[in-house]
């Protein structure tokens, strides 16, 4: 049993502060693709690296941030991450050309994956039981309504001041994060026994989804899948197969231990990461570039469109975080995409001059009501099956999947964001039935392989 820290209402914000710039800046840049574009003259395959820029480096190098942080100690590298992040959000508002701008996005992605694993894994350390389920429940909660205001205030600061101004957004949230960090969260003892650095499969993964990547980024634009597009997609795959036998080779000095494969819980939780974070990422992109372009929605109303998923994220994964600790996570993690696949169904309503109320706000409550049984849970599930010592490890392999599956399904994007008129709706619907597929896939997932139960949670 993890003993009381000395300050967990410090522990729980500092967590809540650092994890939220990665939230809150992937839901702000979604809405400024647009203005971005304009301003730079980017086309639509530059807007696809706007946020790949980002999403790479992080999904990369997660499970090198959270085995950087087990072995050199975990808020030393909170701190360090959060402040090359806020360095890296003051270059973004200054650059002065697209490659200026897409090197500073790098740089962002490069230090939240190590803030992020860090951040979690602190907190995952801090608590037990039920305070587990509780702290993680209210991380979300309010990573959620960070991530609801973020996007309706940076849409009016583009409307009103410009695309530039919405990296000063992480401005606070960073400082506040380093201050406490400083003050109250101390690194705690280490016993030695933390997992090596693993550049080898570090390197691997990077490079294999940078390849993955590319290859999706140019199949999905205008020319279509040429040989070059398939050719990197399939070096990727091979040196993602190269990653497993080199982990499998440096076992147990490697940074993904195998051995948790070992465990039908961890699969399905695996599984479940990568079919329902990939939905939500395709939808937090489209959603504000659809209402925008066919709609005539400004930057502040594209923004808020999302808002009643956030707001109902906020309200309701305190009670599922605490829910899944009494119960365990098996029965939440297996209903809540379903809801979710329901509401994208409800989103196949939109179309060219959408009214919001009747036909956009039904299905985005259905969606976030289904993602609300599954976030909290999903996160303490992921804590509770692996040993203390490896938390960070496995913090960062459960967010390297999600942020994985967002940077594949952005990949993909490319003909939708190169559409307009009929064509983008029509492209938008399919997409919303790939996504209301893989949801419910999440659910099977979920409800075949999880196994972890209320006695896990609370070790």
């Amino acid at each position: 049993m993890t003993a009381a820290p000395k300050h967990p209402t410090a522990i729980l914000l500092t967590t809540i502060l650092a994890s939220s710039l990665a939230f809150i800046d992937g839901t702000v840049v979604n809405v400024g693709l647009s203005a971005i574009g304009k301003s730079l003259n980017g086309g639509a395959a530059d807007m696809q690296w706007l946020i790949n820029a980002f999403m790479l480096p992080l999904s990369t190098l997660l499970l090198l941030g959270g085995a950087v942080g087990d072995h050199f100690g975990r808020t030393r590298w909170l701190v360090i991450g959060t402040a090359v992040f806020a360095l890296a959000s003051l270059g973004c508002a200054l650059a002065p050309t697209l490659p200026w701008l897409l090197a500073a996005r790098v740089a962002q992605g490069v230090s939240a994956a190590f803030l992020m694993p860090n951040s979690l894994a602190l907190l995952g350390a801090s608590f037990s039981g039920e305070a587990r389920g509780r702290a993680i429940g209210i991380w979300a909660a309010a990573g959620a309504a960070m991530a609801a205001v973020g996007p309706v205030l940076g849409g009016w600061l583009i409307d009103t001041i410009g695309w530039r101004s919405i990296f000063y957004l992480n401005l606070p949230p960073a400082i506040g994060a380093i201050a406490l960090a400083l003050k109250y969260v101390p690194d705690p003892k280490r016993d030695g026994k933390t997992l090596p650095l693993d550049l080898p499969g570090a390197l691997l993964a990077t490079v294999a989804m940078g390849a993955v990547t590319w290859g999706l980024t140019i199949g999905s634009g205008k020319s279509g899948w040429t040989t070059e597009s398939i050719l990197f997609c399939c070096i990727g795959v091979a040196l993602m197969f190269a990653f497993v036998f080199v982990e499998k080779w440096r076992d147990p000095r490697a940074m993904m231990p195998l051995a948790l494969f070992g465990s039908g819980s961890f699969i399905g939780l695996t599984l479940l990461t990568l079919f329902l974070y990939g939905a939500l990422g395709a939808l937090t992109v489209l959603m504000p570039f659809v209402l925008i372009h066919t709609s005539g929605y400004t930057g502040t109303q594209a923004g808020a469109a999302l808002l009643p998923l956030a707001i109902i994220l906020a309200v309701l994964s305190p009670v599922m975080g605490k829910f899944a600790g009494r119960i365990g996570p098996r029965w939440p993690l297996s209903i809540g995409p379903l809801g979710v696949a329901a509401g994208f169904l409800l989103l196949l309503r939109i179309g060219e001059h959408t009214n919001y109320w009747t036909t956009i706000v039904p299905g985005i409550v259905v969606l976030a009501l289904g993602m609300a049984g599954a976030v909290a849970p999903l996160t303490t599930a992921v804590l509770s099956s692996v040993d203390e010592r490896y938390t960070g490890a496995a913090s960062g392999f459960n967010s390297a999947i999600a942020r994985s599956a967002g940077l594949m399904a952005t990949a993909s994007l490319g003909s939708v964001l190169g559409a307009s008129g009929a064509a983008l709706i029509g492209s938008f619907h399919v997409t919303v039935w790939a996504c209301a597929i893989s949801s419910a896939a999440a659910s099977l997932a979920a409800f075949l392989l999880v196994r972890v139960d209320a006695r896990d949670v609370k070790h």
